[in-house]
């Protein structure tokens, strides 16, 4: 009896590992897809693994080109940080995901695809809520969901009976994805919040006490909403992220720790590092702010907001982020010019901005000599004000 096809999506981690086995057991014939988004590992490693689980095919994508264009810089574009505190690196990945998940099922002629997201976690809804959105008769295996083992404890043991290489232990029992955009950690000792994040969690970034003693400026520039130059030097969006990602680690810059609402409804501990994001985050700020109106600056922030939250919902593909896309693809024409920023122990430090479409006027703000500001206008304007309040 010739065996169903079934896509999984693979990253060599500890889930994935097993629930590839755990697929083969069940008579699926079983063909890996790992996304290459800068994860800890290389596709060397992905073929190896995958060669020794039985594997016979196995597609490997650089998609880090596509990942910063179509998710990291709309996402970029729009200031989306979920609670303040998560540049969404783990959940722009995951619509991505999905679409070559599907486009391989369909090459393949596959009825199935599969994930290793928990019951409980943010990736499950993420890559079915787009899966079903770009193929809605696909069907959905998620064996964490499904299956005898119940902990990532069982899951390890699982692995040592089947000789499942993976690099998780029960001393080091985090889950971690990595990608160019940032880190997202969690599990094992980080769920009792009494613990702080130990130093062998983190991936990118220095710890303070071993960060660089040097004060580091940097300079950005921004043409039409899109980072287009570090320190004067033209460099493609994967290039500028990933040097930022090396010079903010070497400054302690990037670290997240948040309890957050989950999109299933519960709080959970996650620990996160960016050190690209959150300096492309701060340099767009502060053009913003020179170029935007007082209205269009508070209408952003909306924006801001519903757009991380669609994203971290898995929304990704909805009628409503295409139309804030739409929104932000006018807006961000305003969006050019210069930031200095000094970087030095976990700090971002602005030094100086500077727009050719900047409404700031030194002649309007300043209180010297050089006042143009017609003073004769500030009475009436107040008592203009004042009508609303009058008894």
């Amino acid at each position: 009896m010739k065996k169903e096809k079934i896509v999984l999506a693979y990253s060599g981690g500890l889930d994935t590992s097993c629930c590839l086995k755990w697929l083969q057991d069940k008579g699926f014939d079983v063909i890996c897809f790992s996304a290459g988004l800068g994860s800890e590992f290389s596709p060397k490693e992905l073929k190896e693994k995958a060669k020794k689980a039985g594997i016979a095919k196995i597609y490997i994508k650089d998609l880090c080109k596509e990942f910063s264009r179509d998710y990291i810089l709309p996402a970029l574009r729009a200031g989306a940080i979920y609670q303040d505190k998560y540049v969404l690196s783990t959940a722009l990945g995951r619509p991505l995901i999905a679409k070559y998940l599907i486009e391989i099922a369909k090459l393949e002629r596959a009825k199935y695809i599969a994930h290793g997201c928990s019951s409980k976690g943010n990736d499950q809804i993420r890559l079915e809520l787009a899966a079903k959105s770009l193929a809605p008769d696909i069907k959905i295996i998620a064996p964490l969901r499904v299956w005898e083992l119940k902990s990532r404890e069982d899951e390890l043991e699982y692995a040592k009976r089947n000789n499942i290489a993976v690099g998780s232990t029960k001393k080091k029992i985090y889950s971690i994805d990595k990608n160019i955009w940032g880190v997202s950690i969690e599990a094992g000792i980080l769920e009792d919040l009494k613990n702080s994040p130990p130093e062998d969690a983190f991936i990118l970034t220095k710890p303070l006490e071993k960060a660089s003693g040097r004060k580091e400026n940097i300079e950005i520039e921004l043409k039409e909403g899109k980072p287009v130059k570090l320190n004067k030097k033209s460099l493609s969006l994967t290039g500028i992220i990933e040097k930022l990602n090396f010079i903010g680690g070497r400054h302690a810059i990037g670290r997240t720790d948040l309890v957050e609402d989950r999109a299933t409804g519960i709080k959970s501990r996650e620990v996160y590092e960016a050190p690209a994001a959150w300096i492309l985050h701060k340099a767009f700020k502060e053009i913003e702010e020179l170029v935007f109106s007082k209205e269009m600056r508070d209408f952003k922030e909306i924006v801001a907001r519903r757009y991380a939250d669609l994203a971290y919902r898995g929304f990704w593909f909805s009628p409503l982020k295409e139309s804030l896309d739409a929104f932000l693809e006018k807006q961000v024409r305003l969006v050019s010019g210069k930031v200095i920023l000094q970087l030095y122990k976990g700090n971002i430090v602005t030094l100086s901005r500077s727009s050719q479409y900047s409404l700031y006027k030194e002649s309007l703000a300043t209180y010297g000599k050089k006042d143009e500001f017609c003073r004769d206008w500030a009475e009436g304007y107040i008592n203009i004000l004042g009508m609303s309040i009058k008894r």
